[in-house]
């Protein structure tokens, strides 16, 4: 292209005008600006296409939105300085899509849509259209086998209803030792079937290569692409403008796909909604569930809402009726559950008294032993990782914390030097400030410390682990031991003889909203993978009283979703209201909410002590009002980027965690 000095630049024959959204992230310009096109960008400058403008003095990059004949603008326009490539890699149901989200978490358009488009890959743009994959065809309708829902009496219904091209909502509660996987593959297989194209989102790695495989078997090679960060810029990049040129109708992923382009979009799904990967730790923070929900409403798609829990939010859908349950009958439940059995309970505390206190009572130790005379394997899940992750004095119990940062120290193996978890700093000579006493003893014991102990009481026993440094996808079906933390549970061929579901006190324990919907989420997972009673048993480590293990016992996810969702809307938190949290300093927090012009039933609690010296103030309102406080947030939080307020908040609507 032959550059072309200003002065000799004029406007496009047609629609001169561009709306641009700048890559600028401050809350006062989250709005499109007009650029005049030149007439040598006319035929580049395509809506969804990159370009560079002129903003404050600066070239900057920008998404350009749309054309128009003329501008509201009464003063001069710039032109674009440059179309960065002709590609339209921002298609106009994910910029709907975007500013949706944007507006439902307060936050900026330009910062939403830097976590919907990857970053640009020239070569691959570049790369010859034949190496891409190949076009699809529909499905016959036929070709979609709806036996692996036969066990839900509603689910061969939602494949129907998939093939004949409407929009069922389904929040499906799998059973025990379901190939999830391949029951999401049928539900694509069926939207293809229909002509239409699909989004699923899973938490992890693990996940997606499970997936990615039952769609290979089900769909054919070449026929969906995954999208995760982990893939690197080119392969991401590629598998991006495979979607966004409809040349597979199907994309999974992790979070990374919530923004996926596909075009006819018939289906959305996620699975395992409550892991709290699906949340976003960038600005504006949203969770997938509820990008690809707001996806639903604008394309009128399906959405199916999976897993062996059920969070409070998928439960709410369900008493809103705007979503269907799809469940097995009792007696299948019943049929397809191994035994599951507490160690706190009065009958098993009458036996063996010392199980109020033992980490691994004689229960839990039998399963374990009956499983490997079986040639069976056992799982161990075990919720803190490392060694002793948490030491304290032998003498008094004061727990040993780091001089320098008073850290909590930790001892990386038997022979190790106590070492700060949080500045890494060695304290060989180590003397508890309260008693002078040097011994140290476990205050918290790790996976790795637990797979040492159960290699001593299981000699000639393999022992493995999977965890942070190393996680196993699979595990043979013989003898052995699988020590493992939560989300990292191998699957294990033929299924576990035992699974031990130990320390449950540090899952309950934990100071979240969401401690015992996220204990009994784990719990289910590492349970679902033993086999059926009776040759299967799942010993858990706690109060047979408690409600997430009494959910547990009856495998009834769905009533501790609805009890827990009662007992939100009494004390008036998520998803039952709308909740934001301000966190700051005292006073950039102070100066915001003060400047916001808040909804009038909205609630301010606190504020509460949060990181680093900063505070925490929470802004509740019922849920009626949601949209009037995220504007409310944004239009503030706006004023105070345009008077170049110095101190910075974090603004996060409906955390995933409000402690």
């Amino acid at each position: 292209m032959t550059a072309t000095r200003r002065s000799d630049r004029r406007p496009a024959d047609g629609s001169p005008v561009a709306r641009v959204c700048v890559d600028v992230g401050l809350a006062h310009l989250d709005r499109p600006f007009d650029y005049l096109v030149p007439a040598e960008l006319d035929e580049a400058a395509v809506p969804g296409t990159r370009v560079k403008v002129r903003f404050a003095g600066q070239l900057v990059d920008g998404w350009l939105l749309s054309r128009a004949d003329d501008s509201g603008h009464t003063g001069r326009l710039a032109y674009l300085e440059k179309v960065v490539s002709p590609e339209p890699v921002l298609s106009p149901e994910v910029a709907r899509l975007a500013r949706a989200v944007a507006d439902r978490y307060a936050g900026s358009l330009a910062d939403v849509l830097r976590l919907a488009v990857p970053p640009r890959h020239a070569r691959v743009e570049k790369e010859p259209q034949d190496e891409q994959p190949t076009p699809v065809e529909a499905a016959a309708a036929d070709a979609v086998d709806p036996r692996g829902w036969r066990d839900y009496p509603t689910g061969p219904a939602l494949l129907r209803a998939l093939t004949d091209g409407r929009a069922p909502r389904a929040v499906w509660s799998a059973l025990p030792g379901e190939d999830w996987a391949a029951r999401y593959a049928d539900a694509v297989a069926a939207t293809v079937a229909g002509g239409r194209g699909a989004v699923v989102v899973v938490p992890d790695a693990r996940d997606l290569d499970r997936l990615d495989a039952a769609l290979t078997s089900v769909l054919g090679p070449g026929r969906h692409v995954s999208l995760s960060a982990a893939l690197g810029p080119a392969r991401r990049y590629r598998a991006f403008l495979a979607a966004r040129r409809g040349q597979v109708p199907v994309v999974i992923g992790t979070r990374a796909a919530m923004f996926a382009p596909v075009e006819r979009l018939g289906l959305v799904a996620i699975w395992d909604d409550g892991d709290d990967l699906h949340s976003e730790p960038r600005s504006p923070y949203p969770h997938a569930r509820d990008v690809l929900l707001t996806r639903v409403q604008l394309a009128e798609a399906g959405a199916l809402v999976g897993g062996y829990a059920r969070t409070a939010e998928a439960q709410l859908l369900l008493e809103t009726g705007w979503a269907r349950e799809v469940v097995a009958e009792r007696a299948t439940v019943r049929a397809r559950i191994p035994a599951i059995a507490p160690t706190g309970d009065d009958p098993q505390l009458a036996r063996d008294p010392g199980a109020a206190t033992a980490r691994l009572p004689s229960l839990a130790w039998t399963a374990a032993r009956d499983a490997i005379r079986a040639d069976l394997p056992v799982l161990v899940q075990v919720p803190r990782r490392g060694y002793l992750p948490s030491i304290s004095c032998a003498e008094c119990r004061t727990p040993a914390r780091c001089a320098h940062c008073a850290g909590p120290l930790a001892l990386p193996s038997a022979g190790g030097t106590p070492a700060c978890r949080w500045c890494a700093r060695v304290a060989a000579a180590y003397a508890c400030p309260e008693c002078g006493g040097r011994r140290l003893r476990a205050a918290v014991t790790g996976a790795r410390r637990t797979a040492e102990e159960l290699g001593r009481a299981f000699p000639g026993v393999p022992v493995r682990t999977s965890g942070r440094e190393e996680v196993l996808t699979d595990v043979p079906g013989g003898a052995a031991l699988v020590v493992t933390t939560p989300g990292a549970e191998p699957v294990a061929e033929g299924g576990y003889g035992a699974v031990l579901l130990l320390d449950s006190w540090a899952l309950l324990t934990r100071a979240d909203l969401r401690a015992g919907e996220e204990a009994l989420r784990r719990w289910l997972a590492a349970a679902a993978l033993a086999r059926p009673a009776p040759t299967g048993r799942v010993v858990v480590v706690a109060d047979g009283a408690l409600a997430p293990v009494q959910a547990l016992l009856r495998w009834d996810a769905a009533w501790f979703a609805g009890r827990e969702l009662a007992e939100r809307r009494e004390l008036g938190f998520p998803p039952a209201v709308r909740m934001a949290s301000v966190t700051g300093p005292a006073e950039a927090v102070a100066d915001l909410l003060a400047a916001a012009r808040l909804p009038a039933d909205a609630e301010v609690l606190g504020p509460v002590p949060a990181e680093e010296g900063r505070e925490r103030m929470l802004v509740r309102v019922p849920r009626a009002r949601a949209a009037a406080l995220a504007e409310a947030l944004h239009s503030a939080a706006g004023a105070r980027a345009a008077r170049k307020a110095a101190d910075p908040v974090r603004l996060q609507v409906d955390p995933l965690s409000l402690f």
